[in-house]
């Protein structure tokens, strides 16, 4: 194992040369955008099948066995379909949190107290109004809770995509770090992957959560 010295030395390394900084962009394009994707599917994706028995027993039962599916299984078909290509990686990622969104959601709108869709509907509230005004924002805890899950899903899944094919990225890193036996250099690439996710739950998702619980009252009394 090396010691503290020699794997800031490697980072500053990495730095210098300018690996590290276009890993990280490359690493984190790819993640940002199949992330999206997850979101902007899942969310609505779990409204649905919440809100329909027909969807619940059939797509619902479908996403609950593909949550016990790990996301790097999907890497063989996503290889075969798209090839050596970031179109496979990203599907890899979304795959692996699209899942964890999806059920989320589904459990926040699922769990509703029935009072607040009867209420709503007796003031004439239907269709997208009825999830714009109501179901969204009475869920909206659970709701976080499936976009910073699916973030986490996200990124293992993309490290996981890279460290097997892609050729630029913080996988790749690793791997290469690995093949010249460099410890120092992995053990670099993790730290830096560790501050990644630290940074986003604190500062991104955090803010994010203490907004909503300010503009919806729901922080502690």
């Amino acid at each position: 194992m090396p010691g503290p010295a020699h794997v800031a030395e490697s980072l500053w390394g990495l730095l210098a040369d300018g690996s590290l900084l276009a890993s990280v962009a490359v690493s984190m394009r790819r993640v940002c955008e199949g992330y999206a994707v997850s979101v902007l599917v899942g969310v609505p994706l779990g409204i649905l099948i919440a809100r329909s028995k027909a969807l619940e027993d059939t797509v619902g039962s479908l996403v609950a066995g593909l949550q016990a599916l790990p996301s790097i299984c999907w890497l063989p078909l996503a290889l075969l379909w798209f090839g050596l290509n970031d179109t496979a990686i990203l599907f890899v990622v979304v795959m692996g949190s699209l899942v964890s969104v999806t059920i989320s959601v589904q459990d926040g709108v699922h769990n509703l107290s029935p009072g607040y869709v009867r209420a709503a509907r007796t003031m004439g509230v239907r269709g997208l109004a009825l999830v714009h005004h109501v179901l969204l924002p009475a869920s909206l805890p659970s709701v976080l809770t499936g976009i910073k899950l699916g973030w986490a899903y996200a990124w293992r899944a993309l490290m996981a995509g890279e460290l097997l094919f892609v050729s630029v990225g913080l996988g790749h890193l690793l791997m290469t770090g690995r093949e010249l036996g460099d410890m120092a250099q992995v053990l670099a690439v993790m730290v830096v992957i560790a501050a990644i996710g630290i940074f986003t739950d604190r500062v991104v998702f955090g803010n994010l959560e203490s907004y909503v619980r300010d503009r919806y009252g729901l922080g502690r009394a």
